[in-house]
């Protein structure tokens, strides 16, 4: 837990915001290493100040669980990430729009597809929902392409309808139900519901000019619900937070985890430097160089934050509030900061490791060309870095061949392959056609192209 002086401060930038926004109540959690550290509340909800458990509307919080879900199925070899939409939802509007069913799963969980954002009809946030043929009638038809798949990033709640409606069609349950056998249920996510559930927020607008309130609207979505209607609580965020940061095993992969929130758009605004991205079904932020990863939600009369550092100790911000205006902006990031600089997370403590005598003998410098590089392992993972260059270079990890891929940079996803001469002994590295020597262009390596018979020139 953090001490008394850390939650002072963290107590004291939640109520500058409920004042100076003028929140009805709002309620924050910080976690780290997937637990609880601490919680705050201000307002009042019925009666009560708010706490941890009271539960807020998560809005397009809820597109990360489908994701989940659906990437659940990828894993479980049901679909790819490449299979178009028609092949796996059969909607009569589908068949008038062949546009829309090309569309595939990876591109509409990366807000990618170039599909509409909102439906056709009234606000679907504010009227109750319909069915999902209503909606397809309505909305997907050739015009629902606003540009063409694969171009740019465009947020598209239709699109994480057509989500949910895939998790009902392959498990021939509603959306909900799977979500909640598959991910609530194992995780103890008590208080996620679909609808509200006592003691829950009421949704208000604030006058803009008086300090009064007005009821916004709550019902079912129907067929958008998978967008955005989820309700939760500071507490199952952060039990979610561990499932999204690789600390709860048995549900999804860890790799499929890093896929999540590896950048597939850029979310651009025009004449700005860019700042944001989005994975599958997670929104990605960085700031000087901080990496966060996780998604905003808003619906009327509430908006929600989960955010989670990409670093040691995963630490991870949760906001909610019931009003349309929500709090600022910088409210999430600024008690992250606050307890990173009171309270820095540790390191994890150094141990030695089992190293096998043959990899052990490939660590050490290599060449490409003339430019000096070292290969090193630390945490099971080798690290190729260009000497002198700073900041991290290329890592490998073991597959499940038990060979070397590249996990980031030029290398990513290119096998490291050792070479070995006639007598069995280590002549080179190759990584994708690159060849790294133990000395500059050695020849009795195989450097592409050969090297000069005659020895190195001196003047």
């Amino acid at each position: 837990m953090l001490d008394d002086r850390t939650k002072r401060l963290l107590d004291t930038r939640l109520a500058g915001d409920q004042a100076d926004e003028r929140l009805p109540s709002i309620v924050a959690g910080l976690a780290r290493d997937g637990q609880l550290v601490w919680t705050g509340g201000r307002g009042v909800v019925g009666d009560r100040r708010p706490d941890a458990d009271t539960q807020y509307r998560a809005g397009s919080i809820t597109k990360s669980f489908i994701a989940v879900a659906v990437l659940c199925l990828r894993d479980a070899g049901q679909i790819s990430l490449s299979d178009q939409l028609g092949d796996h939802l059969n909607i009569a509007a589908l068949a008038g729009s062949p546009t829309v069913a090309s569309m595939t799963i990876g591109q509409l969980l990366s807000h990618s597809a170039g599909l509409r954002a909102e439906t056709a009809g009234p606000w679907w946030e504010r009227t109750p929902g319909s069915s999902l043929d209503d909606l397809a009638a309505g909305s997907l038809n050739d015009e629902a392409a606003r540009f063409r798949s694969g171009r740019r990033f465009h947020y598209s709640n239709v699109g994480f309808a057509l989500l949910g409606a895939l998790l009902t069609a392959k498990h021939g349950l509603p959306w909900y139900e799977v979500i909640s056998r598959d991910l609530l249920a194992p995780l103890g996510l008590t208080r996620t519901t679909p609808r509200p559930q006592a003691p829950h927020a009421t949704g208000y607008a604030v006058h803009p000019y008086a300090d009064v309130l007005l009821d916004e609207p709550e019902h079912d979505a129907g067929a958008m619900a998978p967008a955005g209607q989820l309700w939760t609580t500071v507490t199952d965020l952060a039990k979610f937070a561990r499932l999204l940061s690789g600390q709860a095993d048995g549900i999804i992969a860890r790799e499929t985890l890093a896929e999540m929130r590896e950048p597939v758009v850029i979310a651009e605004a025009t004449g700005q430097p860019w700042t944001s991205a989005y994975g599958l079904g997670l929104q990605l932020w960085n700031a000087d160089g901080q990496r966060r990863y996780g998604h905003t939600g808003s619906m009327p009369g509430f908006v929600a934050l989960l955010a989670i550092t990409d670093a040691p100790g995963s630490d991870t911000a949760m906001v909610a509030c019931n009003s349309t205006t929500g709090f600022s902006m910088s409210l999430g990031t600024d008690l992250l900061t606050i307890m990173a600089e009171q309270e820095p997370s540790l390191p994890a403590e150094w141990k030695p490791a089992d190293v096998e005598a043959d990899l052990l003998a490939l660590l050490g410098s290599w060449f490409w060309g003339p430019a000096p590089y070292t290969l090193s392992l630390s945490a099971g993972e080798l690290e190729l870095s260009r000497d002198g260059a700073g900041g991290r270079g290329t890592r490998f990890r073991r597959d499940d061949a038990g060979g070397w891929r590249g996990l980031d940079g030029y290398m990513a996803g290119e096998p490291l392959t050792v070479v070995t001469g006639a007598d069995g002994h280590v002549t080179a590295l190759d990584i994708g056609s690159f060849i790294y020597t133990r000395t500059p262009y050695d020849p009795a390596a195989p450097v592409p192209g050969g090297v000069d018979p005659n020895p190195w020139q001196t003047t």
